[in-house]
């Protein structure tokens, strides 16, 4: 399963060609992954309310071509790795054509841990939201 996230380039988001700037990528990789987290009826304050952190532990981008000021963008979202203390996302950036058709701009990973709020220690997703835990796993 994977969610789309559609977005559209900003001007604040680009350099002095129009082109989006490459640190974009993390940040349409964080809405792609809230996103895909409130799929499964959670959002990620109710994770963190809960006393869990996903911190991002490894992030990669791979780009193809550039995304350009205005234009539309879709951003696809899946997990790929669950762990008991350990989830991978998988990302595909693609611009949205005017015929309706898509040219892939990018894609790349985020490796997160499962910590802890309180002691940042890690903590088993699987003992502590079970649901969720098994709603993710369901999805491979």
């Amino acid at each position: 399963m994977h969610t789309r996230t559609y977005l559209t380039v900003r001007y604040a988001e680009t350099d002095r060609m129009g082109i989006a700037h490459h640190s974009n990528y993390p940040i349409w990789y964080e809405a792609g992954r809230t996103d895909y987290i409130k799929s499964f009826g959670i959002s990620y304050s109710d994770i963190e309310n809960a006393g869990i952190l996903f911190p991002v532990t490894n992030l990669s981008c791979h780009f193809e071509r550039p995304a350009q000021y205005e234009d539309n963008i879709v951003v696809r979202t899946w997990a790929i790795e669950l762990k008991a203390a350990h989830i991978q996302f998988t990302y595909t950036v693609k611009k949205i054509n005017e015929d309706g058709s898509q040219t892939e701009l990018g894609y790349g990973t985020t490796e997160h841990g499962i910590l802890d709020s309180k002691t940042f220690r890690p903590v088993s997703l699987k003992k502590r939201m079970p649901e969720l835990y098994e709603k993710i796993k369901a999805t491979f």
